[in-house]
């Protein structure tokens, strides 16, 4: 039997999160696809692989995934969705999002047919449900079946072939055939270029190419949906800003952000103490009692919902959204999304840019991008179907869409 600790203030929050003392424990039960990877690993390890594997992340990375990768994904998976004037928000999230995310993880698409794309896209939603099993619906056991029979796909029609090519690639770099600007620019060519170090097992390696699929797929996805839902309640309530929001991508990516804090891609965050944990929500000191046979340790919830929520530091309206927000120097503008500490989200600039300020140029800002995302779809006239309403994701207790379907026009089609 477990004591749960529920921290739910903002300060309170960031205290328990930047305690390295404290380990990640949401995803103990998803360790069919999350045991062993970057997310879950705690003390140096994680540290160690955190460093290498931020190197992907180089300080022109995501100019140039916002600048080059984006623009040319987008067009391969718009095409089909414009041809037929309109599409489901989550499914076209998740199949953009796969896509970039495979990109930079390192897994190859080496076929480029119909059938492949729909192989990889079952099997990131299998493995999203499997990492966030702690708040699904369905027959866990059924779930992590279908995530080992998913890797097994994964290894055998992607992986496989994909560190052949990288191996050839890193051998011809040693021997001085090629240049380091030739070798792929993604997780996996830096983890097989370090392998002597880090001595992964080769079902590691496997998961954390699943874990990033996920994990950039799901999380990325639902929130472009949460903000472009946000964004027709918004102009419903406020027309005058509908012209702003379509032409003014600073403000639309003020709108994304706001979404981003009331909309945390997890509404809870776990940690396992080891030693006196922050305070609580009370501002009582919480100590860990020796554990017992009969006693399992204590599980401290970050209610991030509830802390991106805190009067406090959002104000009275914190339930709002309000994309013209004013907010303390010190706290971003998405709250605690992307976490806080040594386990904050490593793709969060990608997701989100960078925050904006008077000396902001438009035209070279990073926006990030879920904004990218919707402003692409605002330039095609992006409305809800007035005769099929969205319905909530009913096979998880996370507050996501399961469908939401939209229409859109041509880019340059005059709106009727």
């Amino acid at each position: 039997m477990s004591t749960q600790i529920p921290v739910a203030s903002y300060r309170g929050a960031m205290k328990v999160l930047a305690d390295r003392s404290m380990r990640q424990a949401l995803y103990d039960q998803g360790g069919v696809v999350m045991d062993d990877v970057l997310l879950t690993l705690h003390g140096d390890p994680h540290r160690q692989r955190r460093l290498l594997e931020f190197k992907v992340f180089r300080k022109d990375f995501f100019q140039y995934y916002e600048s080059q990768v984006f623009p040319a994904a987008l067009g391969q998976v718009m095409a089909a969705f414009e041809a037929r004037g309109g599409m489901d928000l989550v499914d076209f999230g998740y199949r953009m999002t796969m896509n970039l995310t495979a990109d930079f993880a390192g897994v190859d698409r080496t076929q480029k047919t119909p059938e492949e794309t729909e192989t990889l896209l079952k099997m990131v939603k299998i493995f999203s449900q499997a990492a966030t099993i702690a708040h699904s619906k369905l027959d866990k056991d059924e779930v992590r079946r279908q995530a080992t029979e998913a890797l097994a796909t994964l290894k055998q029609d992607f992986l496989q072939s994909s560190i052949a090519r990288r191996s050839a690639l890193l051998r011809a770099f040693n021997e001085g055939r090629i240049t380091e600007a030739e070798l792929p620019r993604d997780v996996l060519t830096v983890l097989l270029r370090n392998e002597d170090r880090l001595a992964l097992p080769d079902e590691v390696v496997l998961r954390e190419m699943a874990f990033y699929l996920q994990a950039g797929s799901h999380s990325t996805a639902n929130s472009m949906v949460h903000a472009l839902h946000e964004i027709f309640i918004h102009c419903d309530a406020h027309p005058d800003d509908v012209e702003r929001v379509r032409n003014d991508p600073l403000f639309l990516q003020r709108c994304v952000h706001e979404s981003l804090r009331l909309h945390p891609a997890s509404p809870v965050a776990w940690r396992a103490p080891d030693g006196t944990c922050p305070a609580n929500r009370e501002g009582q000191a919480v100590d860990r009692d020796s554990q017992t046979s009969q006693d399992a340790a204590k599980l401290v919830v970050v209610e991030l919902g509830k802390a991106n929520r805190d009067q406090s530091i959002f104000g009275a309206d914190a339930d709002l959204f309000d994309p013209r927000r004013s907010l303390p120097s010190d706290v971003p503008r998405w709250g605690l999304t992307f976490g806080y500490g040594l386990h904050m989200c490593l793709g969060r600039d990608l997701d989100g840019g960078l925050v904006s300020n008077e000396m902001t140029d438009p035209a070279t800002h990073q926006y990030g991008i879920v904004t990218r995302l919707i402003h692409a779809l605002l330039q095609r006239n992006v409305r809800r179907n007035p005769d099929d309403p969205p319905t909530p994701d009913l096979a998880s207790e996370r507050p996501n869409w399961g469908r939401y379907p939209v229409l859109i026009d041509r880019p340059g089609k005059d709106p009727a």
